[in-house]
Formats: structure tokens, C-alpha cells, sequence
């Protein structure tokens, strides 16, 4: 009996290491499981994006475009709802950190993806700021040109122009049956947009933007077989093509856009603008609760401004915001020097950034001019990423537009919101960034992230000694109650009925903004619901918790380890940076 006992115990012996041998190769082979599918999504992704995968740096599909077809955005929701199945079968027990995350802000991302259809936003898919005829005329900037097979994929994407704009004609057509349709005066400026890229003369036109430097590397046989091959597609084919949407805009489609400028005014309007929200903010906050926030934090700001307009001996915000609009002096007298400014306020800005971050990208930033065809509807500036191997910069494109009319008291602020330390360095850390999928470095979507980061960069360029010119300083503020007013009016008018009147007698009644800029941005939240709430918020959270460190750190907080807590995980929902900081700082501790 002795003996059998000890065989017993024997056998539970060796059970016990072999169980914990099955759990783990169980564990691994879980991960496994995971990180294959996220490669295959990812994967996936790049080859029904192809334009993403040019802008990331990954070459394979630089000759195709998307397709827009009705049946490609129908495989495509198939697609997600099986990856949605097959992602959601994993246990993601037993995970490490970073495994846990990985899976769960998949699952985030895919969920959203099919609560977005039902709105159907492929059906309205041309706006004055963003729209598919826009983004095609700026592919020239955004892709390679190394060497002859760069020409020739190029040449490949254009010929292929005329599909993709007849494809999103034909959602058009579906959402004037479905009663999706942007407002008519918005449609009246894509025409414009659209017709002038097509009455472009050759050697203006944006699409022959690679032919006005070929590298060295590139014969002169090469390069007149190229350059005939470029300006056949552009006057055959693109220009046809842009003119063919134009005139559809134009005659078919903007005659019948809605007359209310609010999203409310759609189908399901209410909901989509909830649904908007969400998303952009990634929270669960009301278009309600942040009417109300907007319109406490435009008094607290206010305040602030009000401190510096009566150092300069004015006795009100209205007289001093009615000097800064008269004041030539405080206006840009050239394109050029619009350009310069924000050359001055990167690099001045460079020799700061090992004052307030322990890591830096190596991917450079250039300052250029922002492209003609689309400057009359754009900002005073905006960003453009780099690759993620450096071989593009990322670019701060400056609006030249109109330069008499441009305030210069808020370039400074700009400047480093679109640059660096802002959305540059953000954008270019993520990228370089090693142990994370792809998916999560280049995620381009959580604008609640990227644009709060930016928007809170604004405000190190004072803690590192700028802003010194009392203008530049309310200029930095005026920037602060910029972002406060977009909460109220985007709100306002999608939300609350406002009229586009409201949201442009709002804007001058609380700022110095010139009226180039306030016309623009109104029409851009109008065009593009929700999305300004993105930039407060953020700035908000990062703010919230930078606080929240400082205080159970005391001495010990050191804000380079915080900023560089907020930047190495790449782009987050606010909710999932609260616990990722949360959790930083009790192990800083």
C-alpha cells in the first residue's frame, strides 16, 4: 500500500509541471493567435487602402487606388464583421499588458467601424475641406518620387483617376435617394474647387507636380518619356474627369443640398450626431454638457485676455479685439512672411524640445507652402505626416491665401500645435516607436488624442520662455478661446439648430479672428460634424492628468518621464490614456 501511495504522489508530481506546461503553450499559442490576426488585419487593411499604405511608407501598392464600388463597401463590412468574430473568439486571459491592449482597442476599433455604417457617410463623400476631390489633387505631395518605378506606379494611379470619381458620383446619386446630401452652398465651393483643378494648365495643374524636380538619378530619356506619359493621363483622363464631377456637382447634385446647415437636418440626424461625438471625443459626453463647458470655459478665457488688453491700455475685450482687427501692423503683409514666421517658430522651438521630453524623433520637419487648389478653404496652417521610415518628412503646410487678411498674433501658437512639439513629434514618435502593431502606431483616427496633444503643446512653448511679445501672448490665448468657441458653436449648430449666422456673429463676438479664418472654420465644422470638439478635449485630459501627477508625485515628478508616458504607447482612446497614466504613476512612486 506504502508503494502505491508513493506512486500515487509520484504521478500528481509530475501532473502538476505537465499542467502548467499545457496552460502555458495554451497561453502561447492564444498570442500567437492574436498577433497573427492583427498582422493579417493590418495587412488587409494596407491592400484595400492603398493610398494609407503610401502615406505609412510601405511602397507594394503605390500603383493602385481604393475602390469605392458598392460591392468593395459591402466585402468590406463582411470582412469586418468576421474579423470581428474571429478577434472576439480570443481569451485574452492570462495576456501580458500590451497584449490585453492590443486586443481590446481592436475590438474598439471594429465595433465602431460597423456602428459607422449605418449612417452611410460613403454616400455624401464631397466636402469643400476634405473631399475625395481634394484628397486625389494632393496625392502628388504625399508620394515617392525616387526613381522610374515611382513615375510609372504614379502613372498608373492616375489613369485610374476617372473610376474612383465616377464611383463616389455614384454614392452621390444613392444619397439624394436616401436624402443625404451636404448643405447646397458647401457643394457650390467643391464645384469650384473641382472645376478649377481641371481647368488647370499643365504645368500648374497639381497633379504635374512631379515633373518640376525628377531626382538626378533619373535620365533625360527617362524623364521625357515620363513627363509625356504624366501630361497625356493629366489632360486625358484626370482633367476630363475632374471636369465631369464638377459639372455633376454643379447641375445634379448641389441644386438639391439642404438648406440647413446642422446635421440634425438628415435622416437619423440626432443620432449621428451623437454617434459623432462619441468618436471624436471618446467619451460619453452630451452635445448638451459640452455647450455648457464651452460656454463656461469662453468667460474664464475672457478673463485671461482681458488682464493683458488692459496692460496694453484698452478698457474692454471688444475695443482691443476692434484695434487687432484695424491694425495693419498686426496683419501679414506678404505670403512670404506668413512662411518665415513659421520657419522662426520651428526652429527656436527644436532647441527646447530635450528641456521637456526624454525621447525625439528622428524623422525631420519641413515647412512648405500649402497647395493652391485647396488654400481658400483650408486653415492658416495644417500637417502632413511623414512616412514612417523617414523618408518623407512630415510638413507644416502654410496657407499663403490671402495674406493681408491673416492675423499674425496666433502664428506662433499655430506653429507649434502643427509642428513640434505638436502633432510632428507626436505623429513621428508613434512611428518610430518598436513592440507595437502597425495599426496602433499609424492610427490616424483618434483625434481626440493627436489634436488634444496638440492643442496642449501650445501651451509648453510658454513653459519653456516664449510668447514674449504681450500680442504673441494673447494671440497663444486667443487660440485657447478659438477651441472654447468651437465647443459652442459646433454644438450650436448641430445640436442646437444655429443658424451659420450664429456661429459667425458668435466667433466675432469673442475673438479678434479675421474673417478669412472664421469663414473657413465655421464651414469646416458645418462640413465636418463633431470634429472640433476633438481638440479641448484632449487638452483637457492631458491637462487633468498632468495635474493628477504633479500632485502624487510631488518632487519626484519630473515632466519630461510625463510627456514621454503620454507619447509612447502611440494614439489612445482619453479613457484608455487615464488608466495607462494612472498606472505610470503609481510605479513612479
Amino acid at each position: 500500500m506504502r508503494t502505491s501511495l508513493v506512486m500515487v504522489f509520484v504521478a500528481i508530481g509530475l501532473a502538476v509541471p505537465l499542467f502548467a506546461r499545457s496552460a502555458a503553450q495554451t497561453l502561447d499559442a492564444r498570442r500567437a493567435e492574436l498577433n497573427r490576426l492583427l498582422a493579417d488585419e493590418w495587412e488587409y487593411t494596407l491592400r484595400t487602402q492603398p493610398e494609407l499604405a503610401t502615406q505609412v511608407g510601405d511602397d507594394r501598392y503605390n500603383d493602385r487606388l481604393s475602390d469605392f464600388s458598392g460591392k468593395a463597401i459591402a466585402d468590406d463590412l463582411e470582412h469586418t464583421h468576421q474579423a470581428l468574430a474571429r478577434f472576439e473568439a480570443i481569451d485574452a486571459t492570462g495576456f501580458p499588458e500590451q497584449d490585453r491592449l492590443n486586443h481590446a482597442l481592436m475590438l474598439r476599433s471594429l465595433h465602431e467601424t460597423l456602428d459607422s455604417a449605418q449612417f452611410k457617410d460613403w454616400e455624401m463623400p464631397a466636402t469643400q475641406f476634405g473631399g475625395i476631390h481634394l484628397g486625389y489633387a494632393s496625392l502628388p505631395y504625399d508620394s515617392p518620387f525616387r526613381n522610374v518605378k515611382d513615375y510609372e506606379d504614379y502613372i498608373s494611379r492616375l489613369h485610374q483617376i476617372p473610376r474612383v470619381l465616377d464611383q463616389a458620383m455614384g454614392h452621390m446619386r444613392e444619397g439624394l435617394r436616401d436624402r443625404l446630401v451636404p448643405p447646397k452652398f458647401l457643394l457650390e465651393k467643391v464645384s469650384d474647387q473641382a472645376q478649377g483643378i481641371a481647368d488647370d494648365s499643365l504645368d500648374k495643374s497639381p497633379f504635374t507636380e512631379p515633373l518640376r524636380k525628377f531626382p538626378s538619378t533619373i535620365s533625360e530619356n527617362d524623364r521625357k518619356h515620363l513627363r509625356d506619359e504624366i501630361e497625356s493621363a493629366v489632360k486625358n483622363d484626370v482633367a476630363p474627369a475632374y471636369a465631369k464631377f464638377a459639372k455633376f456637382v454643379r447641375e445634379d447634385y448641389a441644386p438639391h443640398g439642404r438648406l440647413d446647415p446642422g446635421v440634425w437636418a438628415l435622416p437619423d440626424g440626432e443620432a449621428r450626431y451623437r454617434f459623432a461625438v462619441r468618436h471624436q471625443t471618446t467619451t460619453d459626453f452630451t452635445p448638451d454638457r459640452i455647450h455648457e463647458l464651452g460656454l463656461k470655459s469662453v468667460t474664464e478665457i475672457e478673463t485671461q485676455m482681458l488682464s493683458i488688453a488692459k496692460a496694453q491700455g484698452f478698457a474692454d475685450l471688444k475695443s482691443f479685439n476692434d484695434h487687432i482687427k484695424q491694425d495693419p501692423n498686426l496683419h501679414a503683409k506678404s505670403g512670404q512672411q506668413l512662411f518665415d514666421l513659421y520657419s522662426h517658430y520651428r526652429d527656436q522651438m527644436y532647441g527646447k524640445l530635450p528641456q521637456l521630453f526624454g525621447r525625439l524623433p528622428k524623422n525631420k520637419l519641413d515647412v512648405v507652402k500649402m497647395e493652391e487648389f485647396r488654400a481658400a478653404s483650408a486653415p492658416p496652417a495644417d500637417y502632413s505626416i511623414g512616412a514612417g521610415d523617414g523618408s518623407r518628412p512630415g510638413r507644416i503646410n502654410v496657407n499663403e491665401y490671402a495674406p493681408e487678411k491673416r492675423n499674425l498674433l496666433n502664428v506662433e501658437a499655430i506653429a507649434y500645435h502643427e509642428g513640434v512639439p505638436g502633432h510632428h513629434l507626436q505623429f513621428s514618435i508613434a512611428q518610430e516607436l518598436t513592440g507595437l502593431p502597425p495599426f496602433r502606431k499609424f492610427n490616424l483616427d483618434l483625434n481626440a488624442y493627436t489634436e488634444g496633444w496638440a492643442f496642449y503643446s501650445e501651451r509648453l512653448g510658454k513653459e519653456v520662455g516664449f510668447y514674449q511679445d504681450p500680442y504673441s501672448e494673447y494671440g497663444r490665448l486667443q487660440n485657447e478661446m478659438w477651441r472654447a468657441v468651437r465647443w459652442v458653436v459646433d454644438t450650436g449648430v448641430h445640436s442646437q439648430h444655429w443658424t451659420r449666422q450664429q456661429m459667425v456673429d458668435f466667433f466675432h463676438e469673442h475673438t479678434a479672428m479675421d474673417d478669412e479664418n472664421i469663414n473657413t472654420e465655421v464651414d469646416r465644422y458645418i462640413a465636418w460634424p463633431a470634429q472640433a470638439l476633438s481638440y479641448k478635449m484632449g487638452q483637457m485630459k492631458i491637462l487633468e492628468l498632468r495635474e493628477r501627477a504633479q500632485k502624487e508625485l510631488g518632487q519626484k515628478f519630473d515632466i519630461r518621464a510625463f510627456h514621454d508616458a503620454v507619447l509612447d504607447q502611440g494614439p489612445l482612446p482619453l479613457d484608455v490614456l487615464e488608466a495607462k497614466i494612472n498606472t505610470w504613476i503609481a510605479a513612479s512612486r
